[in-house]
């Protein structure tokens, strides 16, 4: 099993930590970045064809909020579920910057900050 390390290439397209992830950290998935087998995620295609690293980076609008691929009904879903604010993900980014982000997470043992 891996260990939690800080390592900004594991930051989701969304804001998401998988660093710090089970599944990442079980070797059962490789994280957003080289999961091939998620083509069904906007954000991630949206991401990838803007060539961008996270949400953070877009130029097409100004607040995650009011994108309908970051604000979709699934990420609403997981985030009541898991109760994941990827909004407070993309801003801390936005602060900090992705390095500081992923010290931050690795050193929290977050995937993602609660609501």
């Amino acid at each position: 099993m891996k260990q939690i390390s800080a390592d900004q290439n594991t930051i989701a397209y969304c804001g998401l930590y998988c660093g710090a992830c089970k599944r990442f950290l079980a070797e059962k998935c490789p994280g957003c970045q080289k999961n091939e087998k998620a083509p069904w995620c906007k954000v991630r295609q949206c991401c990838m064809e803007n060539n961008y690293l996270s949400c953070t980076d877009c130029k097409l609008v100004d607040d995650p909020s009011d994108c309908r691929k970051f604000n979709n009904f699934m990420s609403k879903f997981f985030g009541f579920i898991f109760r994941s604010n990827r909004r407070a993900c993309i801003d801390l980014i936005s602060e900090k910057g992705y390095p500081k982000y992923a010290e931050f997470m690795a050193e929290q043992k977050r995937m993602s900050l609660k609501r």
